[in-house]
């Protein structure tokens, strides 16, 4: 039977964060403590968008798959997240998306990469994400899939991230000791610390509320929120071919961390592609058949 997600409004997803940030805006004078329960919120909160009809089409194609996550900090709970699976090749290709997407939104690239022959392609919606799981999400937890994927169906031939995706990857690589021999990171995010920053500086947080959400965040998870830096992150060790993929006017992942990455390893390979930026850089046609290329010389 083909699988078939539901997602519900994208209208309601969207006004939810609205919302949030009307709030954040109105209890900017109020108490830090109340505005750090919304910050939790506005800055964990992933819009789910629902399936166009060309995406679950795609999905009907696929086999579904079911596997779990524990989730310590938010839910308390095992969250169950959704996967597909294309072909039976020997060779495999796991795909992780970014923030408040789904595994099907990479669709134009999996059509592409299933005329390879010999592919085994694996997608997956992380738990707060798509179709999968959880009101909240957070970058461990997308670390938690990639990694349970991996016990489940073996070791990637080559991974594919997109924005938080990549920086989850680079985690879950260097947790599991495995050693793609093609990794492909496209317009990663750097510095996690920041990008919470200038969400809640666009909703006019004060910083007093920003450092009492700072202190939320650490005490919870255990560890500094500067710890999810992708310079401190990344292991330059790793044997295999690295390529990356970028818009300089990217206004979601700043091209200023990029650069200071790839600068400190400088063996990783870049291009960038202009006018894309951060979320249809996935669908650009130049960027697809330079992975299709990539993934060819690797086989």
């Amino acid at each position: 039977m083909p699988a078939v997600f539901t997602f519900g409004n994208n209208r309601l997803f969207m006004k939810k964060i609205k919302e949030l940030f009307a709030q954040v805006k109105e209890l900017q004078h109020a108490d830090n403590e109340d505005i750090t329960k919304l910050l939790w919120q506005l800055i964990c909160y992933s819009p789910k968008f629902p399936l166009r009809l060309q995406q679950q089409e795609l999905l009907n194609e696929s086999t579904p798959f079911v596997l779990e996550v524990d989730d310590p900090h938010f839910s308390h709970s095992t969250l169950k997240f959704n996967g597909f699976i294309w072909g039976n090749g020997k060779r495999k290709v796991i795909i992780t998306h970014g923030w408040s997407s789904k595994g099907a939104d990479f669709i134009d690239l999996i059509t592409a990469l299933r005329t390879i022959e010999d592919l085994q392609i694996i997608a997956f919606d992380a738990p707060g994400n798509g179709s999968s799981e959880g009101e909240l999400s957070n970058l461990l937890l997308f670390v938690g899939a990639v990694k349970a994927i991996i016990n489940a169906y073996g070791a990637p031939d080559v991974l594919i991230g997109h924005s938080l995706g990549g920086m989850a990857n680079t985690v879950a690589l260097k947790e599991t000791g495995v050693k793609p021999p093609l990794l492909i990171t496209i317009t990663p995010m750097v510095r996690l610390k920041e990008n919470f920053i200038s969400t809640m500086t666009a909703a006019e947080v004060p910083q007093a509320a920003q450092d009492k959400f700072f202190e939320s965040f650490e005490s919870l998870f255990g560890m500094q929120t500067s710890t999810f830096n992708l310079n401190d992150l990344y292991a330059s060790t790793f044997p295999h071919k690295h390529w990356v993929a970028f818009d300089r006017d990217d206004k979601i992942a700043p091209n200023i961390y990029l650069q200071g990455f790839l600068k400190a390893y400088p063996n990783i390979l870049s291009k960038e592609f202009d006018g894309v930026g951060h979320e249809r850089i996935i669908k650009d046609q130049r960027v697809i058949a330079d992975i299709l290329e990539l993934v060819r010389q690797e086989g």
